[in-house]
């Protein structure tokens, strides 16, 4: 008599953490019509997010107002991603942040001023930022991101894609005249 045994395999090693630059060209396919999926999914280390929202860059008077919010594909609604943008610039705030020790973001828009932050209380893979200029403000938070990456350097690089775009020329302050 012959008594095969079979033993199942189980690793509890994680994959390995991709940590490919995040693209410096926004190029399709595209979230909510402006985020790169590509950038997404390497900040959330999520393939083929579910997203939700639409930006609207004639809304008053071109200074743009959207969103867009990214999920895990599961059917918990867990959000990943959020990307804000409103007609309510607040530069003085912005500086305030500053002051309170927030990193300055680099230039990213002429004229724009903005800070990040990363961490959170209870992932350390939470970052986010914020760039003003004129009345325009952008948010970009990342809720959850991959551990091992540098997720504030994403949130920096998905602001330097998607900036350009939505913070637009209309929103640059006017210098007043004599």
């Amino acid at each position: 008599m012959t008594l095969a045994l079979i033993v199942g395999c189980t690793s509890t090693q994680k994959p390995p953490i991709d940590r490919t630059s995040l693209p410096t060209v926004a190029a399709p396919p595209y979230v909510c019509d402006h985020i790169p999926l590509r950038a997404v999914e390497l900040m959330t280390g999520v393939r083929k997010p579910i997203s939700s929202g639409d930006f609207n860059l004639a809304f008053d008077d071109g200074v743009g107002m959207g969103g867009c919010a990214v999920y895990q594909p599961t059917g918990e609604k867990k959000k990943l991603l959020e990307i804000d943008l409103n007609p309510r610039g607040g530069e003085r705030w912005v500086r305030y942040q500053i002051e309170a020790g927030n990193t300055p973001l680099p230039e990213i828009v002429p004229g724009g001023i903005g800070f990040y932050t990363q961490g959170g209380t209870t992932e350390k893979t939470q970052a986010g930022a914020v760039l003003v200029r004129g009345k325009s403000q952008l948010f970009v938070g990342l809720s959850k991101g991959v551990e091992g990456r540098d997720n504030a350097a994403d949130v920096i690089a998905l602001m330097k894609l998607i900036a350009p775009k939505l913070i637009t020329d209309v929103t640059a302050p006017r210098k007043k005249k004599d």
